[in-house]
C-alpha cells in the first residue's frame, strides 16, 4: 500500500465533533435526545473538502455491518473487559464525523433471562445476549440508527426484543426492523430521515414481502427528506460474495433476491440501501442516483464469530449525498478484526480491493470508480 494511502488513513483518525440534535420518532411519538456528532471539516480530509466546495450543503452518511459487542450466553467469558469500552476506539472519530451513522445490531440487549432459542448443545449454540451497559459504546461511537432485523433478533424471545427496543430508545438511537417497530423517523439539523429494515427471519419485517416493504418505504418517502433502508439477506460466507441477481438460499432457507429487493425499494423512494448478513463484504452499486451496498460484512463482532481471512475485513462506508439523497461521492475506509474482534484501521486496504474487485465483476454497468485510496467517484452520464 502506498505512502499516500497510509497518510490518508491517518487523516481518517482525526477527531471531529460538534453539536447536533436528534429527534427519534417512533410510529406516533417523538422523543428528543441530544447527540454529539456533526462534522467539522479538517484540512487533512481532502475528500470532504472537495465535496463541500462543490456542494456546501452535503449530507454525510456512514454505514457499517454486523455489530455484536460480546455475549454473556452461554458464559460470560465471551464478554470483553471493561464492558467493551475499547471496541470502537480506533474508529469512533470516523463514525462521529457524519450526520447519520448506521449499524446492524446482532442479538439482543439484555442483562439476563429471556427465552433462549432451542439448541442441542448450548456451548455450540450461537445466541447473542449483550448486557445493557454496552449500549454506551454505541452512543459514544456516534451511532444514530440501528437495524434490529436479522436472524439473532429473536435469540431470547419477546423479552429480548422488547428490552432491546427499550434500551435503544433510552439513549436516543433510532431503530427498526421488528414487526412491532417496522420503521423509524428522526431529525438531524433540520433534515428529516426515515428508516426501515427487513430480513427473512421470524419476528422481523419480511424481505420476501416486496410489495409491503415498498409501501413502508413509500410512506417514509412522503414524510422525510432522505430514506435509508437496510436488509439482512443473501447466503453466508466467502463462497457467496457475488451478487447473483437471483434468489439466494443458505442451508435451505430463502435469503431473498437482494438485487431485486434493493432496486424495488429505490423505485419506491429509498435513497440509501445498506445490506448485511453474508458476514463478508459484497459489491456496491448506484441505481437511479442512489447508493446500494450489498453487504457490509462483520464490523465489530467480539468472540463467537469466524474472523479468519475475508470474514475479518469490512468497510466503513462513508457517503456524501445531496439533500434529496442523490449520491455524490463516497469513501471506503477499510477495517480489520483480529483476535477476538473489534475494528482497527487496515493499512493494507483489503476491503477496498475486495469491493473494487467484486463491483467490477458483478456490476460492470454501474457508474462508479473505486480508487486505491477507497474514494468512490460517481460518473453521471
Amino acid at each position: 500500500m502506498s505512502l499516500a494511502i497510509l497518510a490518508f488513513f491517518q487523516a481518517c483518525k482525526v477527531s471531529r465533533t460538534a453539536q447536533q440534535s436528534t429527534d427519534t420518532t417512533a410510529d406516533s411519538a417523538t422523543v428528543s435526545v441530544p447527540v454529539d456528532t456533526l462534522p467539522t471539516i479538517r484540512v487533512q480530509d481532502s475528500v470532504e473538502l472537495q465535496v463541500y466546495r462543490v456542494f456546501p450543503d452535503t449530507i454525510v452518511i456512514a454505514g457499517v455491518g454486523d455489530i455484536m459487542m460480546g455475549t454473556n450466553f452461554p458464559e460470560d467469558h465471551y464478554l470483553p473487559l471493561n464492558n467493551g469500552r475499547h471496541l470502537f476506539t480506533e474508529v469512533d472519530s470516523i463514525l462521529r464525523s457524519t450526520q447519520v451513522t448506521f449499524g446492524n445490531l446482532e442479538g439482543v440487549i439484555l442483562n439476563d433471562g429471556g427465552s433462549p432459542k432451542n439448541c442441542k448443545n448450548p456451548k455450540l449454540c450461537y445466541l447473542f445476549r449483550t448486557p445493557e451497559a454496552f449500549v454506551k459504546n454505541l452512543v459514544q461511537a456516534g451511532f444514530t440508527v440501528m437495524s434490529t432485523a436479522n436472524n439473532h433478533a429473536g435469540d431470547f424471545g419477546e423479552e429480548g426484543r422488547i428490552n432491546t427496543m427499550r434500551v435503544l430508545d433510552s439513549v436516543g438511537i433510532a431503530h427498526a426492523g421488528l414487526l412491532n417497530k417496522p420503521q423509524a423517523m428522526f431529525k438531524v439539523k433540520g433534515m428529516r430521515y426515515g428508516f426501515a429494515a427487513f430480513a427473512p427471519n421470524n419476528g422481523t419485517v419480511s424481505i420476501h414481502d416486496v410489495e409491503g416493504a415498498a409501501a413502508i418505504v413509500a410512506g417514509l418517502d412522503s414524510l422525510n427528506d432522505i430514506v435509508i433502508v437496510s436488509f439482512h439477506g443473501g447466503a453466508e460466507g466467502k463462497k457467496y460474495q457475488h451478487v447473483t441477481r437471483k434468489t439466494e438460499y443458505f442451508y435451505g432457507e430463502n435469503r431473498g433476491n437482494i438485487y431485486a429487493f434493493a432496486h424495488a425499494l429505490i423505485d419506491a423512494g429509498a435513497d440509501v440501501v445498506f445490506g448485511h448478513g453474508p458476514h463478508v463484504t459484497r459489491a456496491i452499486e448506484v441505481y437511479k442516483e442512489r447508493f446500494i451496498s450489498y453487504s457490509l460484512g462483520n464490523f465489530c463482532t467480539f468472540a463467537r464469530f469466524n474472523l479468519q481471512g475475508e470474514n475479518g475485513i469490512a468497510p466503513i462506508m462513508k457517503l456524501y449525498t445531496d439533500h434529496q439523497g442523490r449520491f455524490l461521492k463516497g469513501r471506503i475506509i477499510p477495517v480489520l478484526q483480529e483476535g477476538q474482534g473489534g475494528p482497527k484501521i487496515d493499512s493494507e486496504g483489503r476491503a477496498i480491493l475486495k469491493i473494487r474487485e467484486l463491483t467490477e465483476k458483478d456490476f460492470p454497468e454501474t457508474p462508479l470508480t473505486i480508487e486505491e485510496t477507497g474514494i468512490i467517484t460517481y460518473i453521471d452520464d
